[in-house]
This record gives structure tokens, C-alpha cells and sequence, in this order.
């Protein structure tokens, strides 16, 4: 018989893309992940990654063994999670896929009541924009925003039901270079735009008032990741660099104090909130059963 823990490990390092990043997501040594592949070959003699100095790619037989491993060892963790049904309170790892709005804005009024109610739960929370397979990636469930779901997800509304596109600027811009009075107007002033990892750009920006919907294509001197590099873009407008659209609560603390000034807000577009969704089974695992249930508890 294989050892389950070598499965394990080739399939984080495949997720990962790489021994030292799977190395980092695991808590593990990236030559202990090594090893344990190596012996995985060893005991099935086929080779299940190529490896060159800069990437780790699956081989065809590795990338069949992943297919059919991540559901089969899901089954598994679905087979042990079975006794959390005899303990006092659940316990194990619960691992969520969620975009950096979501980490900033909306699990910061969750994480700390839930991990108190749970403290057997382990919470690992991965921030992605781009949607991705939750079950590939190796998540129990993900957090998005309108988003298309396949037929076997199950999707509960998380957060505040209602939010808003917010533009603002910083006075002193405004003052030098004029208060937009209509959403084209943007196209002679200086925005600020984040890029998201695929390459896109957040533009155009979308309005919305009185049942008239106008998109512009601002364009402006600074383009940020729509991760890492929100709070640089945020600290840009504050010290005038341009015009920034953004989560009405990203830029609400700068809006309150007055470094920020509200900009076109009777045209400010609302959209609906995040969905935590998950793949439809029978049993839940129990530390993603008790996050649904304490996620659906809280008022907003």
C-alpha cells in the first residue's frame, strides 16, 4: 500500500506548481516534499513530475493520479471527519478561497467571533481574484461575487447583501483640476486603475442612475495589483495623484476623516454581496458545516 501522507504531498506539490511553494502552503520542507515523491515513483515505477530547475510540470501518468487523487482523498477527509460527530466541538482545518475584498472587508467581522466559537477549528484563508476550481485548488469553499456556479455547488449569501462602487478623489485635486458633473467627464481626469491578475484592467468603470447605465474608459498614470496594491492605490488618491474607484468601504475611512472627497456619488453603481459556495454533498465536513451555520447567524 502507498503512504497516504506521500499522496498527499505529490498533490500539494502539484497544486502548488513547486516544491518550495508547496513547502510554504503545507508548513513542510521543500526536500521532505521531495523525498516523499520520489518514493511515491519509486513504489509505483512511472515518473509523476518533470522537473527542471525553475518548474514542476505532472507528467501524463502524474496528472491522471491527480485527477482521480483529489476527489478520492476529499472522500477520505469526508470518511474521518465522520467522528467530529461524537466530539463536544468540531475540530480540523477548514481552508477557504476568497478575493482580497473579501479578506479585507467582510471576514474581519467573522474570523474573530467564529475562531472563539470553534478554537479546535484551524481557518486558512487563500486570497484569489480570479475565480478558480475550489476543489482543484484544494479549498473546502470559496467566497465570490456573482459569479456562474456548476450545477453541484451550493452558494450562501455571506456578508452585506448590498454594496456600492464608490469613486472618490482627494480635495486638493479636485480644487486644481475641477469636479466631475457627469461620468464622462472622467475621461479628462487622472484614475487610478488595478489590474487583476489575469491581466485585466478595472476599466470601464460602470454608473448607474435613474435607469441610465454609462460605461467610461478612464485611463490614468497609475495601475495597481488588484491585490497587494489596493492600500498603494488608496494612499495615491489620499495625496492626490488622481480619481480611484473602489468598494465604498475600502474608502470610506479616508471618505469620513475628509482626505477623500466623494466624487459623482448620486451615480455610484450598487451590486449585490459575496456568496460563499461549496460542492454539494451529503455530508459536510464539520468545520465547514459549523462556519455555514455561524456565517448565516450574523446580522449585517
Amino acid at each position: 500500500m502507498t503512504d497516504l501522507a506521500d499522496l498527499q504531498e505529490f498533490l500539494a506539490v502539484v497544486r502548488a506548481g513547486g516544491f518550495r511553494d508547496a513547502a510554504r502552503a503545507t508548513g513542510k520542507s521543500a526536500s521532505g516534499l521531495s523525498e516523499a515523491v520520489r518514493r511515491l515513483e519509486a513504489r509505483l515505477d512511472v515518473r509523476l513530475l518533470n522537473r527542471t530547475t525553475r518548474s514542476v510540470a505532472p507528467t501524463e501518468a502524474g496528472r491522471r493520479l491527480m485527477e482521480r487523487l483529489g476527489p478520492a482523498l476529499l472522500e477520505v477527509e469526508a470518511a474521518l471527519d465522520v467522528v467530529n460527530r461524537f466530539r463536544d466541538r468540531p475540530a480540523g482545518t477548514l481552508k477557504l478561497n476568497v478575493p482580497v475584498a473579501v479578506a479585507r472587508l467582510v471576514l474581519p467581522k467573522i474570523v474573530p467571533g467564529f475562531l472563539a466559537a470553534f478554537p479546535d477549528i484551524r481557518l486558512e484563508v487563500i486570497c484569489e481574484d480570479s475565480f478558480v476550481d475550489v476543489l482543484a485548488e484544494g479549498c473546502d469553499a470559496g467566497i465570490r461575487y456573482d459569479e456562474r456556479l456548476e450545477q453541484d455547488m451550493v452558494a450562501v449569501p455571506i456578508g452585506p447583501r448590498m454594496q456600492k462602487m464608490a469613486v472618490a478623489a482627494a480635495p486638493a485635486y479636485l480644487d486644481r483640476v475641477g469636479r466631475p458633473e457627469h461620468p464622462r467627464d472622467l475621461l479628462a481626469h487622472r484614475c487610478i486603475l488595478g489590474r487583476f491578475r489575469g491581466g485585466a484592467l478595472t476599466t470601464p468603470w460602470e454608473f448607474e442612475r435613474a435607469g441610465e447605465t454609462v460605461k467610461v474608459e478612464v485611463s490614468g498614470p497609475l495601475i495597481a495589483s488588484t491585490g497587494g496594491g489596493i492600500d498603494l492605490a488608496v494612499d495615491a488618491a489620499v495625496e492626490g495623484a488622481g480619481v480611484i474607484g473602489l468598494f465604498e468601504e475600502w474608502l470610506r475611512p479616508p471618505l469620513d476623516d475628509g482626505r477623500l472627497e466623494p466624487v459623482l456619488e448620486d451615480w455610484w453603481q450598487s451590486f449585490s454581496g459575496p456568496f460563499l459556495y461549496y460542492p454539494g454533498r451529503k455530508h459536510l465536513p464539520a468545520p465547514l458545516r459549523a462556519f455555514v451555520d455561524f456565517a448565516r447567524g450574523m446580522r449585517w
